[in-house]
């Protein structure tokens, strides 16, 4: 597991399962946690840490989206409160691989709320994107957004989701104006990765609609197939294995959840009309 310090009184836990990240904001022995890890054996990790080792005791758990991936964690803390926004059962049923056991029903459920925590205002925005129940967390007091799945890393997963929502999702995001931002795997980084998780969902979608347009049935899963990151990452972005490995997972689920079809029959229409 990766332990950063975003500020004195704000710590994010990166753990090993698909580097799925929870972020923890202290008020003196109170701990607050976005997000709670893709494992159990992460999630004991971080309760060795932040609870034995910090000797801080977990109070809320606020879920970005309420995915596996993200809230293995829960059950590892019974007495905390568990927050969620009022349509995570949809996000939970939409995953490919949904995980039961992990599912704890949230103590309170939202659409928009604020919270003060310590010396820092966290502002829960619903924020839907890559699913229905998404939320960005603005602190502005430590100048950072957690965003969830709405970004991965440079890049963005396609997979149930609906491409035009993301990039809203992703276009309020920058409205806060923030200058790091949490995602939900890999960790922390500068604003600009929202410029190039845009670009890069820009230019999926170009070059999978030309796809559409111009190949026959036999030549179409083939050339979705071999569209590589390179022609779709930022400039000046080198993509680390975790992106390039989830760019895959794109190609997989373009083809066999028809992404981007009905772009395709829009621009069709476009062009003859």
């Amino acid at each position: 597991m990766r332990i950063q310090e975003l500020a004195p009184d704000v710590v994010m836990f990166v753990g090993d399962e698909v580097e799925s990240v929870a972020t923890a904001f202290m008020d003196g022995d109170r701990a607050l946690l976005v997000d709670a890890l893709g494992s159990e054996a992460d999630a004991a990790r971080l309760k060795e840490v932040l609870c034995g080792e910090m000797e801080k005791t977990v109070h809320l758990i606020a879920a970005t989206h309420f995915m596996s991936d993200h809230i293995a964690g829960m059950s590892l803390f019974p007495d905390a409160l568990t927050l969620a926004h009022r349509h995570h059962r949809q996000a939970f049923l939409s995953q490919n691989r949904p995980v039961p056991a992990l599912y704890r029903e949230p103590d309170i459920v939202f659409d928009n709320m604020a919270l003060r925590w310590g010396r820092h205002q966290l502002r829960f925005l619903h924020n839907p994107g890559k699913t229905m129940d998404h939320f960005s967390v603005d602190v502005p007091t430590a100048d950072l957004v957690c965003v969830g799945d709405n970004i991965v890393g440079n890049i963005v997963y396609l997979s149930r989701a609906d491409p035009a929502l993301q990039r809203a999702a992703i276009g309020r995001i920058q409205q806060f104006g923030r200058s790091r931002v949490v995602g939900g795997h890999m960790g922390v980084f500068d604003a600009p990765v929202l410029d190039n998780a845009l670009h890069y969902l820009r230019c999926m979608q170009d070059i999978v609609v030309d796809i559409r347009l111009t190949a026959t049935p036999v030549e179409m899963a083939p050339r979705i197939s071999n569209i590589r990151l390179e022609d779709c990452i930022a400039p000046g972005v080198v993509p680390t294995a975790f992106e390039r490995t989830w760019h895959g997972h794109n190609l997989d689920v373009i083809e066999t959840q028809s992404i981007f079809a009905l772009d395709a029959v829009l621009a069709a229409r476009e062009q003859a009309a």
